[in-house]
């Protein structure tokens, strides 16, 4: 059986090798510098050749129009076409040479940034953690545009403006000054844009994380009807976003077109300079023209510098973000790989805190299983069943304490390879766009038939899933919309098996099951438990906890009671029992 996403081959690894000064996006840039030394290569072969207008000129003036010249005409028309061509040529390999490396780049770093994503969203606990996607698309956005073209023309002025000095001084000097103007504009348009920018970003996080709300409580919002007060809220965040985006433009914009009159300004008093210096015959009306062409060359690039400045801010913060997450949340080392564990699940004196938080959820708990054996985790709503849950698959990093699978702990395997030996079933169920096929496998590239069906049959859900149409490869859709709720936690009970994974966690595994889908759950952990894998099992309902042999009870973030469910459990009954029994106290 192959899957469509094996065409696609596997998944881009991270790079674990990091420069020895400046990080892993200088090691990245340091790869690129063929590339870009290529196209300073190319820039220069196209600034040279953009002489060939004022030359032209030059010689139509000077050489064509005294002397009435035809077959000069025609000679000095067929060269600079010839050299107009080329120039094309070199321009369009130019911008496809940048638009290639944007696109190798951003290859580059994209398994770091989908790294940094899913890292960055474990530790603020959920919310939008898109940062990292928006800023190497902002990156890649601006290397495939026309800013970088501006960047490496700019080094090319002092040859036009050396030209227009070649002609006479003062026309030289009047160009440099001007392109000192239009220099001193651009470094103002840098230091105003920097706060509105910045501003703007900020807004944008905050509307697109009302959207994000608003799109995944949809049916809350509609049942309650309070989406007229969510729109209006929005309307307040986009009004905020919206006036910073156009303070942001209004920076650059402004000095984007006071930078244009400004050389059109000095391209005419060039022309005005030049007719003065022909009348007193110190340059011939050919200098004019060509003095006037290159002045207007020479500030070309930075007024189109200036035009995509906005691009160029933020391309260059969110490279600046994307390298201090990078050495924040560096990429993990190899390590050992170890054996598969098979023997026990130890947890010694844990205490959890919600990432980015400081209150303890969970605090001292201590117990241990052995293989075979299946754990119960009961208790009130916010005693910290689900955090613990998470502590045990490795999502949250302990605070204090270690979890630890046949003696090591869960931070001395990789994430892959512990994943390989856990399964998860998270209390909020989310399936990922594909086939049914693909999410019971995990996306895995190496999954067979034999190992998505073994797995689905030891869910129970074999016969459900070739009842849809298409069988295994139905599309679940977007979040697995394409499903009931039940049918979505039965396909994620059947991932969490997949591999046959020696420790399994479910939290609240039957929250949407019907009695079927509940006789399912209690075979499925039967099986595991009968292979000698171990599961724990978080679970208000009592009928979850039915293929248990050991319960825990945790309150208000410890741990109660742990025991043989034949003993805890009695335990647990016989207070409420007494206290229905107590006689009500008689009225007053």
């Amino acid at each position: 059986m192959r899957f469509p996403w094996q065409k696609a081959g596997a998944g881009p690894a991270a790079s674990e090798k990091q420069a020895k000064e400046g990080g892993e996006l200088a090691a990245v840039m340091k790869s690129f510098r063929g590339a870009f030394a290529g196209v300073g290569v190319f820039s220069f072969i196209s600034n040279v050749l953009m002489l060939t207008g004022p030359l032209f000129m030059l010689e139509i003036y000077d050489r064509v129009l005294p002397s009435h010249s035809l077959p000069t005409l025609v000679v000095l028309a067929l060269f600079a076409m010839a050299l107009y061509a080329a120039q094309g040529i070199i321009d369009w390999i130019r911008g496809r040479l940048l638009v290639r490396i944007a696109g190798v780049l951003d290859g580059a770093v994209s398994g770091r940034v989908y790294d940094l994503l899913v890292r960055l969203s474990l530790r603020r606990g959920g919310g939008n953690g898109l940062e990292p996607v928006r800023d190497i698309e902002a990156v890649r956005s601006f290397l495939s545009g026309l800013g970088p073209t501006a960047l490496f023309d700019l080094p090319w002025i002092p040859l036009y403006l050396g030209i227009v000095y070649a002609f006479h001084p003062l026309l030289g000097i009047t160009a440099a000054l001007g392109g000192v103007l239009l220099f001193a504009l651009a470094v103002l348009s840098e230091m105003l844009a920097q706060k509105p920018m910045k501003a703007a970003l900020e807004s944008w996080q905050k509307r697109q994380a009302l959207a994000e709300a608003g799109r995944r409580n949809a049916e809350a919002v509609a049942a309650m009807g309070f989406g007229g007060r969510l729109a209006r809220l929005w309307q307040g965040v986009n009004r905020e976003h919206v006036g910073d985006q156009q303070r942001a433009s209004d920076v650059t914009g402004g000095f984007g077109a006071l930078s244009k009159v400004l050389r059109l300004i000095l391209q005419s008093a060039v022309l005005g300079i030049g007719a003065y210096l022909a009348i007193n015959q110190e340059i011939t009306a050919g200098v004019i023209i060509a003095s006037s062409i290159l002045t207007a060359r020479a500030l070309a690039p930075v007024e189109l510098a200036i035009s995509y400045w906005k691009g160029f801010i933020a391309a260059r913060q969110g490279w600046q973000r994307l390298g201090t997450l990078m050495a924040a949340l560096p990429p993990a080392l190899p390590r050992l790989e170890l054996p598969a564990p098979r023997e026990s699940l130890s947890v010694e004196n844990l205490s959890l805190a919600a990432p980015g938080g400081g209150r303890l959820i969970v605090q001292g708990a201590s117990f241990s299983l052995k293989a075979g054996q299946g754990l119960g985790v009961i208790g009130p709503s916010a005693s910290g069943k689900s955090s613990l849950a998470r502590a045990l698959v490795g999502v949250w990093p302990p605070a204090r304490g270690k979890v630890r699978l046949d003696g090591a702990a869960l931070d001395q395997w990789t994430e892959e390879g512990r994943g390989r030996h856990v399964g998860y079933l998270p209390q909020d169920v989310e399936l990922f766009a594909g086939t049914v096929a693909e999410n019971i496998a995990r996306f895995d590239p190496e999954a067979t038939s034999e190992a998505v069906i073994d797995a689905a049959q030891a869910a129970g859900v074999h016969e459900m899933i070739v009842g849809f149409e298409g069988g295994y490869e139905a599309q679940v859709g977007e979040n697995g919309t394409a499903l009931s709720a039940g049918q979505q936690q039965r396909i994620a009970l059947a991932r969490a098996l997949y591999g046959d994974p020696f420790l399994v966690v479910l939290d609240e595994p039957n929250s949407n099951l019907d009695s079927e889908g509940e006789a399912a759950l209690t075979r499925a952990i039967l099986g595991v438990r009968r292979r000698g894998g171990i599961v724990v099992v978080i679970a208000h309902r009592p009928s979850a906890l039915a293929a248990t042999d050991a319960i825990l009870v945790m309150r208000q973030g410890r741990l109660e009671a742990f025991g043989a469910k034949k003993d805890v459990l009695p335990a647990l009954v016989r207070p409420v029992e007494v206290a229905r029994r107590r006689p009500a106290p008689a009225a007053a």
